[in-house]
């Protein structure tokens, strides 16, 4: 099995990325694991308290169970990925069957921020793009599919998006073997890192077989 975490600011470009990379991948191949799926049950705390959680802080993530789903899944075992509402700020009680697969794609702002996650990850990615287009993205986002308004979002964004992305995510840029500029437009980027993906897919094969004889 092939991890392959991909991380960026908010609004890099990291979901486009991943689905261009479900595109080209077999089908049935590859899954895919968001970070946002891992965030901590709030569900203790009224909702008043929830919306002012630091979504962008690694203290907000539980990245133990992340870890432990990943090392199931290295173990041929399939794993309950959790649904997580961005609206409520809690967890469902339903749950995602995750089977183990020959690449799973592991995404979300804070992969690279966490050693532990680190060391599960086979290739490391990130997703860099202009602050004020990731700026732009955010709003256009958070208002479709979060309900808020600019002012909140812009408020948000100067509070805690900004200074946790320049403390925890853009540092974590030091860990990736692989940047792509421009964000999920940089088709070039993207073919470089399919290309890659593919040929480690290609070694651990030839180990596999290897073993088998």
């Amino acid at each position: 099995m092939l991890i392959v975490g991909i991380a960026g600011g908010t609004g890099s470009g990291k979901t486009t990325v991943v689905r261009k990379l479900m595109n080209v991948l077999p089908e049935g191949e590859v899954v895919v694991m968001p970070q946002d799926s891992y965030y901590r049950d709030n569900s203790d705390i009224p909702l008043e308290e929830r919306q002012k959680i630091n979504f962008d802080h690694p203290d907000s993530l539980e990245f133990t169970l992340l870890i432990d789903h990943l090392k199931q899944l290295k173990k041929g075992k399939s794993v309950e990925m959790p649904i997580y509402s961005y609206l409520t700020c809690v967890r469902s009680r339903e749950t995602i069957q995750i089977k183990p697969a020959k690449v799973v794609l592991v995404e979300g702002i804070l992969i690279l921020a966490d050693a532990g996650l680190r060391d599960m990850l086979d290739i490391k990615v990130f997703v860099d793009a202009d602050a004020d287009d990731r700026l732009g993205r955010v709003i256009q986002r958070d208002i479709v599919e979060r309900g808020r308004s600019v002012m909140k979002v812009l408020e948000r964004y100067h509070d805690t998006v900004k200074p946790s992305h320049l403390q925890f995510i853009e540092p974590s840029k030091r860990y990736a073997d692989i940047i792509i500029p421009g964000g999920g437009e940089n088709q070039v980027g993207i073919e470089v890192l399919i290309s890659i993906i593919e040929k480690n897919m290609q070694n651990k094969q030839k180990g596999k077989n290897a073993r088998k004889r």
